[in-house]
Formats: C-alpha cells, structure tokens, sequence
C-alpha cells in the first residue's frame, strides 16, 4: 500500500514542483515554483491593476501552464508520439503568423490622416527608433550574438508583435523573456514617458499650441496604404509580412466598402490572435528558458531602449521647434514611440497639465501611426541582416 502511494506521489506535478532543478547565479533552485508565482503576480497586475489584460493575461497563464511539472503541453512531437497543446498552436508563433495578423487588425483600426496631414511627423516616428538600435550596440557590447542583440533592441519600438514576430525569427530562445519586457513597458508608457519629457522639454515649449490640422481627403487615406506598401516592400522586402498587413487593414478601413469585415477584423479576429499569440509567448517562459542571467539583462536594456526611443522623438521635436519657429511643440515626438494610442495620449495629458486649453492629441498621433511603421521597417531592416 505504501509502495503504491509513493508511486501515485511521483506521479503528481506536486512531488517535481518542489525540486530544485534549476541553476540561476550559481543556487539550485525551485524553478517552476518561481516561476508560477512570478505569472501570478503578472495575472495580478493584469485583472487588478489594468496593465494590458487583453495580453498579459494570456501571456501570464500560458507561463502558468508550461511550468506545471509532467504536464507536457510545450512537448515536441516525436515520431508518432504527439506533442503538447501548447506546442502546436506556438506553431502560429514561430512560423511567424500571429503578429502579421495583428498587424491586419492594427491597421483596419488605425487612421493615418493625421500623418497625412502633416508628413513631417514621419520623421518624428523615424527618430523615436533611435532606441532601437543604440540597445542593439548596447547588447553587442555585453555579449549578445548579433541576432539576439537585434531581437532586445526592437523593444525600443514599443511595438510588441513586431517585438515578438523578429523574435521569433532571429532568436526564439530569449522570446518569454522580450515578450514580457515589450509588453510591461508598453503597459508602463504613462508612468516611463513623463519625466523624460520633461527633462528634455522647457516650461516654455510644453505650453506651444499648434495650429488645426488640415483636414485629409478620402482618396488621400486610399491611395497612401497602396503607395506605402509599394515603396517600402520594393525597397525592403523583409517587412513585407508586416507592412504588407498592415496596409491591407487600412485599406479595408478606408475604403468603405467591406464594413463587415472591418468590424470582424478590428474585434473578433484581434481578441482570437491576441489570445493565441499571448498564450503561446508565455509557454516560452518555462523557468529553464526564463530563470537565466540573460534575462535580467533583457529587462534593463529593455528600459533603456524605450528611454532612449522616446527621447530620440523629443529631441527632434525640439529641433523642429526651433526651425519652425516655434510652431511645434516638442512633447509631440514623445509620441514617435509605437504604443498606440497610449503615447499619444500621455502627450495630450502632459500638453493640458501644462497648458490647460493645449489639445495635442491629433497631432501626436501622426508620429504615433508614423512610430508603428517605422518599427516594422526596422524589424525588416534587422532581418535583412541577420536572419
């Protein structure tokens, strides 16, 4: 009898989740144990505290179930043995199909008149990727191979699916550990962006009201999607998949005629990709793959990309300030990172904190829209080098 329950006991996730199997910093320690409270302390910032549910939610329970001992859902399939649940549908990750398709459903969502409006907020989007790739030296520097280096910089971007889709292509071993950066900075944007605004921003250009944008023609916000994605997949092949999706959800959009599947894409198919594509990042974090020194090094050089990002908008905007004579406030190109469209609006709520009948909003949202293209043409760029 005692034989038999010693063997049901082994037989049970609770006899392996107490092992210390895994080596962080030199100690043996209970890996999974850690690592299922660290995806229930994300599950509560997510439900309690609000930061990104509609991912991290996703992402915190997948890096719940893959730390389950003998639960096998990240099993690979071995001859005719099935592998896990978990591990066919991350299919969708690896073979790089879910951040494509949530690129579609940014796009159908996204109105680029304000960038239209006012083109030379595209280079405020430009500017903003300066996090990009000082991190990626920055990662060089510490060791990082070339393709790792370039997977970490993206989070500058403060795009998450273009974060995960290079990721996945150049380094999908560090995959847990940049999906989980990405998106907490992105969740973070309105407590991350204020004091860098203002300590690059004077009380003087914080209060600039800028003039009403003109108002963008329907066969403007047609043709562009068309000429954006003629231009940039000629001349950058490798951001095809993402630009390509993109452009195509506007197209839709703007076009008027496909109302239905507009509202398809921009609900059901966005909540059914975010599910899949949260669920399947965080079975990436098993503590084997999490509980590393890398990782550590990943979320510091994660904040430094997105400082740096930001303040590479913001130092532009004060040039253009300055050659145009005071006819653009600065704190704009605060909005160049692409989290949409929560920079933009931490850039509202800065221009009316200082300025109470500022309204900024439309105008950061060109830099905004311009950032989410601009991260895309720098995954390609990356991946043109280094896959």
């Amino acid at each position: 009898m005692l034989e038999l329950l010693q063997g049901f006991w082994e037989s049970t996730g609770f006899s392996q989740l107490v092992q210390c199997n895994t080596e962080l910093f030199g100690l043996r320690l209970p890996g999974e144990l850690i690592m299922i409270g660290i995806a229930c302390i994300f599950l509560y910032l997510a439900i309690r505290k609000g930061f990104e549910p509609y991912l991290l939610i996703p992402i915190a329970f997948g890096m719940l179930l893959v730390n389950l001992p003998l639960a096998g859902l990240m099993a690979h399939a071995v001859g005719d043995e099935n592998g896990g649940l978990l591990y066919y549908l991350y299919q969708g990750t690896e073979l790089g199909i879910y951040p494509p398709l949530i690129f579609l459903c940014i796009g159908a969502g996204t109105d680029f008149g304000p960038l239209l409006a006012n083109p030379r907020s595209l280079l405020l989007g430009a500017a903003a990727q300066l996090g990009i790739f000082t991190t990626f030296f920055g990662a060089i520097f510490l060791g990082f191979t070339g393709p790792e280096a370039a997977s970490i910089g993206i989070i500058g971007g403060a795009d998450g699916p273009t974060a995960l889709y290079l990721t996945s292509k150049l380094a999908p071993d560090l995959l847990g550990a940049i999906a989980i950066a990405a998106y907490s900075y992105m969740a973070l944007v309105p407590v991350i962006q204020p004091p860098i605004i203002k300590l690059l921003t004077t009380p003087e250009e914080r209060v600039i009201k800028m003039e009403q944008l003109r108002e963008v023609s329907k066969t403007e916000k047609i043709i562009f999607p068309i000429v954006v994605t003629l231009f940039t997949v000629l001349l950058l092949p490798s951001a095809g998949a993402l630009i390509g999706m993109l452009m195509l959800g506007n197209l839709l959009k703007e076009s008027g005629r496909v109302p239905l599947l507009v509202d398809c894409i921009q609900k059901s198919l966005m909540y059914i990709v975010s599910i899949l594509l949260g669920l399947t990042v965080g079975a990436k974090a098993s503590a084997e793959m999490f509980l590393r020194p890398q990782t550590l090094q990943i979320i510091v050089l994660g904040v430094i990309a997105f400082g740096m990002g930001t303040a590479g908008g913001v130092l532009l905007g004060k040039v253009m300030c300055k050659m145009t004579g005071g006819k653009i406030n600065p704190m704009i190109g605060a909005a160049g990172v692409s989290a949409v469209p929560m920079a933009a609006r931490v850039v509202q709520k800065e221009g009316q904190k200082y300025n109470p009948s500022n309204f900024l909003l439309m105008h950061a949202m060109g830099p905004n829209v311009a950032g989410v293209i601009g991260s895309a043409v720098a995954a390609g760029m990356l991946l043109l080098f280094f896959q």
